[in-house]
């Protein structure tokens, strides 16, 4: 079995959102070229906001971080959305976010005013944004059709292929969506994370966002 590098999968990304702005083809993701640079930055720009939406192959539910030996708690660097567990009561009277000190994430707890925590672990649901390499292909192509998409205008600024672009991104983010049915397996019956009983509706969660 071979394997390709995240490198060359990037590439092929880039060298797929050249193409589709009638540009040529390229051997390396060496910035110097214009072209490559503005592809590749997109690349990443789009692949860090479908990841933040929160997906079935990058959200976690229940996820421990540890209460360091200061009482904070560190976030790690990849973290898009993050939020107190919400199978646990506990949090009930908690409101928890990110906040940044000295460079370095902490949570920080909004309604007592702090970064200090109690216990040994604090349970989030937590978005990540995930390597390049480790999309799933649905998204992979998802990601690379919108990124074609705003190229398309930075480069070409032509209405007719903005146009073409945008009805193949839609065409892929469906593909992307299908893909996420059948690995979320999501029912209007409210089964929580990783059960199989029934939760009914509860309207006070909306009541309270």
């Amino acid at each position: 079995m071979s394997y390709t590098t995240g490198e060359s999968i990037e590439l092929k990304a880039v060298n797929g959102i050249l193409a589709s702005v009638g540009q040529a083809p390229v051997t390396t993701l060496e910035q110097t070229n214009p072209d490559v640079a503005i592809c590749y930055q997109t690349l990443l720009d789009v692949s860090r906001q479908v990841q933040a939406e929160g997906w079935t192959f990058n959200t976690e539910y229940d996820f421990p971080l540890n209460i360091n030996t200061d009482n904070t708690v560190s976030i790690p660097d990849n973290t898009l959305q993050i939020s107190l567990a919400i199978n646990h009561p506990e949090y009930g009277d908690k409101d928890a976010v990110r906040r940044t000190v000295d460079g370095v994430p902490y949570l920080y707890e909004r309604v007592s005013h702090t970064y200090n925590w109690s216990g040994s672990s604090v349970f989030v649901d937590i978005v990540s944004l995930i390597d390049w390499a480790d999309l799933p292909l649905p998204f992979q192509a998802y990601v690379t059709g919108r990124a074609s998409t705003i190229v398309s205008q930075r480069i070409i600024s032509d209405p007719t292929l903005y146009q073409m672009l945008s009805q193949q991104e839609t065409y892929l983010r469906s593909m992307a969506m299908e893909y996420e049915c059948n690995q979320g397996k999501p029912t209007f019956f409210g089964h929580p994370v990783g059960k199989d009983y029934y939760q009914p509706y509860q309207p006070f969660h909306a009541l309270y966002r």
